[in-house]
C-alpha cells in the first residue's frame, strides 16, 4: 500500500504527525548522503538535473544592495541541490511555513569572553512585524575580539528566523531537517585550515519528567491506530510496544521519554557561534530558557572555569551540552532501577499477565537504550576525534595541551557512558530474572490448579458415578438374583427338565476356581518377583504353601542359611524380612523388586 492510500485511509493520524517522535531515517542524516531526503522510490527532479547553474553558488555577505533578503530563499539559494519536493520531505518546508505565528520567537545570548566568564546575557524577540529588524540584527551583529563564543539558544524557531540563521552562517540545511525528524547526526564541514570549521551534534537522549508535568504529551505511537494523547489512555494497553512512545513508571509517578539535543557549533580563530535548536513539539522536552540559564551556570563551576580561562577551543563549551545529555540519562536509568525494583516486590507477592505486559514493554524500550547509548558514545568519539582547524595558528605545546585535556575530558565522559550502559545491563538482566520468576509462578499456580481440577474430575467420575452405579446396582441385585434362581432349568424348579442343582455346581464351581486361579496368575506381580514367567506364576497356590512354612524359592541361598545370632528371636533371616515386610504392608514380590532398585 503506497503513502498516499495511507493519507486517504487515515488523514487525522497523518495531520498530527506534527507531534509525534518517528523512527529516524539515518540515511538522511549527514550530508555525505548525496541525494538529501531522495528515496530509492522517489523520481529525480528532471528540472534540477538539467539545469546549467553550478551547485555551489557564490557567498553572499548580506550587506550587498544586491542581496534582497536572500535569506528568503534559503535553503535553496545556497544549496540549489535541494529541490522542493526534498525540502517538503525533510519538514523544512512545513518549519518555514507552516508555524505557529501567533507566538514570538526568542533567541537567547550569551558570550564566553577571553577570561572564560559567561557574560551578556539578553534576548531577541522576533515576530511577524519585527522580520526585517531580526534580520539586520543577525547580519551586522558583530561579536567583540575579547568574546570566544556565542551561544544562541533558539525559543519557538519561527520560519523565518530559521531561513536567517542558515544563509546568515551557511549551514547545512542536514541540521534542520536532522533536528526536525529527531535523526542523530554527527558531521563536520567547511573544513579550512587555520581558519575553523562547522560540526553539526543531533543527540537523541533519555529523560525523565513528573506525570503532572507531562499533561500535554503526545507523542503517541505513530504505528497506533488512535490519536488520542496519552495522558487520556492506558498505556499499556494502547501504547503496543513503541519504543519511540514514552514510558511510564507509575510506581513513582514519572515518565521516561526522549529528549533532544542539536548543536550547530561554528569553530573560528574568533568569535565562534553555537546555534542550539530546540523542538517546538508539544513536548516536556528541554527548552531554550532552561539550556540558556544550565550553560550559563556551568561558568560558575570552579572546574570548568579553569579549562575555560586557560583553552580557547570552542569545544569545551560544547562539552558542557553534552553534560545535560549525561545528566538526563543517569536520572532516567535511576527512576527506572527503581521502577523495576518495585516490579520485583509485586511479582514475589502475585503473578499477573499485567505484569508481564509491562516486563515485556520495558525489555523492548531497553533495547532501544542500548541503541541510543551506542549514539552517544559515537558523539563523543566524534568531538574528540575532529580537531579544531582554527588551533593550527596555537603553537605546538598549546596545541598539544589543548588536545591532551580534551581527551581527558571526553575519557570522562567515555567512562560515565559506559557506566550507564553496565547500569543498563543489570537492570536488562533483572528483567529477565523477574520475568523467569513470573513465568515459574504463573507455572506453579496453573500446576496446582490442573491437580486440583484433575482431583475434582477423578472425584466426580470415579466416585460420585461409581457410586451411582453402585448404589443402583444394588437395589435391582436381589431382583437379579431371583430372577436367575427362578430362571434355572434344573429338576428342582422345573421337574420336566434332566439337570438337577447338583450338576449345576459341579459345573460352575470349578470354572469359577479356574477364573480365579488364573486371575490371580496374572495379578501376581505382588506375590512373585518381575522375572518369574507366566507358567510359573500358575503355581501361585504351591508358591503360597512353601512361603507358609519358610520355604520361599526366591529369596537368596546364603539368606535362607544365615541365622540370627539371638536364640531368643528363633528366626532365620528370611523369615525376619518377611515379618519386616508384612509389618510395613509389603509382600516379599515388592521386598525383591525394592531390593534390586536399590542395587
Amino acid at each position: 500500500m503506497s503513502s498516499h492510500s495511507l493519507r486517504r485511509l487515515r488523514p487525522k493520524a497523518f495531520e498530527e504527525d506534527h507531534n509525534r517522535i518517528a523512527p529516524p531515517s539515518h540515511r538522511h542524516a549527514a550530508p555525505s548522503a548525496p541525494w538529501p531526503w531522495v528515496d530509492i522510490q522517489d523520481e529525480v527532479d528532471r528540472e534540477q538535473l538539467a539545469t546549467a547553474l553550478p551547485p555551489i553558488p557564490e557567498r553572499c555577505d548580506h550587506k550587498n544592495p544586491g542581496c534582497d533578503g536572500c535569506w528568503k530563499g534559503y535553503p535553496q539559494s545556497l544549496f540549489p541541490n535541494w529541490t522542493p519536493a526534498q525540502v517538503i520531505k525533510s519538514k523544512i518546508h512545513k518549519a518555514i511555513h507552516d508555524y505557529r505565528r501567533e507566538i514570538q520567537c526568542v533567541v537567547h545570548f550569551v558570550d564566553v569572553d577571553d577570561n572564560g566568564l559567561f557574560t551578556s546575557p539578553r534576548k531577541l524577540s522576533s515576530g511577524e512585524g519585527s522580520l526585517e529588524e531580526t534580520w539586520q540584527e543577525f547580519v551586522n551583529s558583530h561579536v567583540p575580539d575579547k568574546v570566544r563564543v556565542r551561544a544562541l539558544f533558539i525559543e519557538n524557531m519561527s520560519g523565518p528566523v530559521l531561513q536567517m540563521l542558515g544563509a546568515r552562517y551557511n549551514i547545512e540545511p542536514f541540521f534542520f531537517s536532522s533536528s526536525l525528524n529527531w535523526i542523530p547526526s554527527r558531521y563536520e564541514e567547511e573544513v579550512r585550515p587555520g581558519v575553523g570549521d562547522h560540526i553539526t551534534i543531533t543527540l537523541t537522549f533519555l529523560r525523565s519528567v513528573a506525570n503532572n508535568d507531562a499533561i500535554r504529551l503526545s507523542a503517541v505511537s505513530p504505528y497506533a491506530s488512535s490519536s488520542t494523547t496519552l495522558a487520556s489512555r492506558d498505556i499499556l494497553v494502547e501504547q503496543m510496544i513503541d519504543t519511540q512512545a514514552p514510558l511510564n513508571l507509575h510506581s513513582s509517578g514519572r515518565l521516561l521519554l526522549l529528549d533532544l539535543l542539536s548543536v550547530h557549533l561554528i569553530r573560528k580563530k574568533n568569535g565562534s557561534m553555537i546555534i542550539s535548536y530546540h523542538a517546538d513539539k508539544d513536548l516536556p522536552t528541554t527548552t531554550a530558557p532552561y539550556l540558556h540559564e544550565r550553560i550559563r551556570f556551568a561558568g560558575q563551576s570552579v572546574y570548568w572555569q579553569s579549562i575555560f580561562q586557560n583553552q580557547s577551543d570552542p569545544t569545551f563549551v560544547l562539552l558542557t551540552f553534552i553534560w545535560h545529555a549525561m545528566y538526563a540519562w543517569d536520572e532516567a536509568l535511576e527512576n527506572l532501577y527503581s521502577h523495576i525494583c518495585t516490579l520485583e516486590s509485586q511479582v514475589i507477592t502475585t503473578s499477573e499477565m499485567t505484569l508481564t505486559q509491562e516486563l515485556h514493554i520495558i525489555r523492548a524500550h531497553h533495547l532501544h537504550y542500548s541503541s541510543l547509548l551506542d549514539d552517544f558514545r559515537k558523539t563523543v568519539i566524534f568531538v574528540r576525534d575532529t580537531k579544531n582547524p582554527a588551533l593550527m595558528a596555537l603553537s605546538e605545546e598549546d596545541r598539544k595541551a589543548s588536545h591532551d585535556l580534551m581527551t581527558r575530558e571526553c575519557a570522562n565522559l567515555l567512562s560515565e557512558i559506559e557506566r550507564l550502559d553496565m547500569d543498563r545491563k543489570m537492570q536488562d538482566r533483572r528483567l529477565k530474572n523477574v520475568m523467569n520468576l513470573v513465568f515459574s509462578s504463573v507455572n506453579i499456580i496453573d500446576s496446582k490448579r490442573m491437580q486440583k481440577m484433575t482431583e475434582a474430575a477423578v472425584r466426580d467420575s470415579a466416585g460420585l458415578s461409581m457410586k451411582q452405579i453402585a448404589y443402583l446396582t444394588m437395589v435391582f441385585l436381589p431382583a437379579s438374583f431371583v430372577a436367575a434362581v427362578f430362571g434355572m432349568n434344573v429338576q428342582e424348579i422345573v421337574p420336566d427338565t434332566n439337570g438337577t442343582l447338583p450338576h449345576y455346581v459341579g459345573t460352575a464351581l470349578p470354572l469359577t476356581l479356574a477364573t480365579v486361579w488364573v486371575i490371580i496368575a496374572f495379578q501376581s506381580r505382588y506375590i512373585f518377583p518381575e522375572n518369574v514367567t507366566f507358567w510359573k506364576r500358575l503355581g501361585w497356590p504351591l508358591f503360597l504353601f512353601m512361603r507358609l512354612f519358610g520355604k520361599d524359592p526366591y529369596i537368596p541361598e546364603h539368606l535362607k542359611k544365615i541365622e540370627d545370632d539371638d536364640s531368643s528371636v528363633g528366626m532365620t533371616i528370611g523369615e525376619g524380612m518377611r515379618a519386616l515386610h508384612m509389618s510395613m504392608g509389603m509382600t516379599t514380590g515388592e521386598a525383591l523388586r525394592a531390593r534390586q532398585r536399590q542395587a
